[in-house]
């Protein structure tokens, strides 16, 4: 599914496309979201049959059961991953909830885990019900968020 949401600056309107991709085993459904990958890789390593980079698609979600794709996505960073269960009604504010944790990576992002609610300079909402990953380095053009651009800076702490 994709969406194009529109922002204006004073010179003119910028088009920008948010892409969100769906990939489902029946019981489970993947919810990929690319602008927000930072790039840590965490899903490859752990479930390198699912993830593939090189292939397309990049997701092959029949080759892993769901709890271990639950795990899976629960560790990833930026969140550009989440999932569904298909025969239950999400909401955000119905999930779990749990202590906020604030974990800095060395020579990478913040990661806020925790349910939070972000509002950027422009006074839009986004709420965040796993891990964020913020950016330290300065670099992100996704800012507040961290898109990976900390590893071509070569940002140190």
């Amino acid at each position: 599914m994709e969406s194009i949401s529109f922002k204006r600056n004073k010179y003119s309107i910028i088009m920008k496309k948010k892409i969100k991709k769906e990939y489902t085993n029946g019981e489970l459904t993947i919810v990929w979201k690319p602008e927000m990958c930072i790039h840590a890789a965490i899903c490859v390593q752990t479930l390198p049959r699912v993830y593939n980079p090189a292939a397309k698609p990049w997701i092959t979600i029949g080759d892993a059961n769901t709890e271990e794709l639950k795990a899976q996505i629960n560790k990833c960073p930026s969140s550009a991953l989440s999932y569904f269960m298909n025969n239950e009604d999400y909401n955000v504010s119905e999930s779990k909830s749990f202590e906020t944790e604030i974990e800095v990576l060395p020579n990478g992002p913040l990661l806020v885990h925790g349910q939070l609610k972000v509002i950027d300079k422009d006074g839009n909402v986004d709420v965040k019900d796993n891990t964020t990953a913020f950016c330290r380095c300065g670099a992100s053009n996704n800012k507040p968020y961290c898109n990976g651009a900390h590893i071509n800076n070569n940002f140190r702490d």
